[in-house]
């Protein structure tokens, strides 16, 4: 027998649609992902042509599929250039990469599934759909985050190859201007997220800390020290 208390429950599609938010559809997150896709493959052309006579043909493919991180990926290159063994180019790449704990504390709750499905997930956490798949309240579009990273991740590992490859006919990717394209790719990100006060004094404090320590402290230390200035999202309007 039906109660009233049954009948006012919404059914289990609607508890569900309530509970969980609509998820993008992964064609809409892919063409998300696009327009990052070209900046990264440019770049994954500049690190396979800088990290191929540094560290041979193979390892920089395996690099890039492994790691999928060119920040880390970049400062382990600098540290093994300048001459530092592996360890000091592992801890370089740890400590840039060190920026993904916040950040996946972040996402976590919008990914689904048991712990390691979710870890699975976590693996799509980068820069630009760290910040296409925020919805503005603390949550996350799940779909978003996955298919915008696919298109990048298969730029990146690409133009690894084609760096690698190709490295002979681009001997020096500052004559084309590659150099350049890492940091435009990263203001392209902030001009989204600068949109208060707060948060522009952040990105600027950030910026300050991040260039007072770079010609006194290791790579990847500017970074980290950097993102204390975040702290001050903490402070309630």
């Amino acid at each position: 027998m039906t109660t009233e208390c049954e009948l006012d429950r919404p059914p289990d599609t609607e508890r569900r649609a309530v509970e969980e938010p609509r998820v993008t559809d992964p064609r809409a997150g892919i063409r998300a992902g696009l327009p990052f896709a070209l900046a990264t493959f440019t770049l994954g052309i500049s690190f396979g042509v800088l990290a191929e006579p540094v560290m041979g043909a193979v390892a920089p493919i395996v690099m890039s599929i492994v790691v999928f991180a060119g920040a880390a990926q970049f400062a382990a290159l600098s540290a093994l250039a300048a001459g530092a063994g592996a360890p000091a180019a592992i801890v370089s790449g740890l400590l840039l990469n060190a920026r993904f704990l916040p950040m996946g504390f972040a996402v976590g709750p919008s990914l689904r599934g048991l712990p390691l499905r979710r870890a699975a997930q976590g693996q799509a956490v980068v820069d630009a759909s760290f910040a296409l798949a925020s919805r503005g309240d603390g949550s996350f579009d799940r779909g978003l985050l996955l298919w915008s990273t696919a298109p990048q991740a298969l730029a990146w590992i690409s133009g690894t190859i084609v760096g690698v490859l190709g490295g002979a006919a681009i001997a020096d990717p500052e004559r084309y201007g590659l150099d350049a394209i890492f940091p435009a790719f990263y203001l392209a990100l902030l001009a989204e997220e600068v949109g208060s006060r707060r948060a522009a004094a952040a990105a600027l404090l950030g910026a300050a800390i991040a260039f007072a320590l770079m010609p006194v402290a290791p790579p990847g230390v500017p970074v980290i020290a950097a993102s204390v200035a975040a702290l001050i999202g903490l402070k309630r309007a």
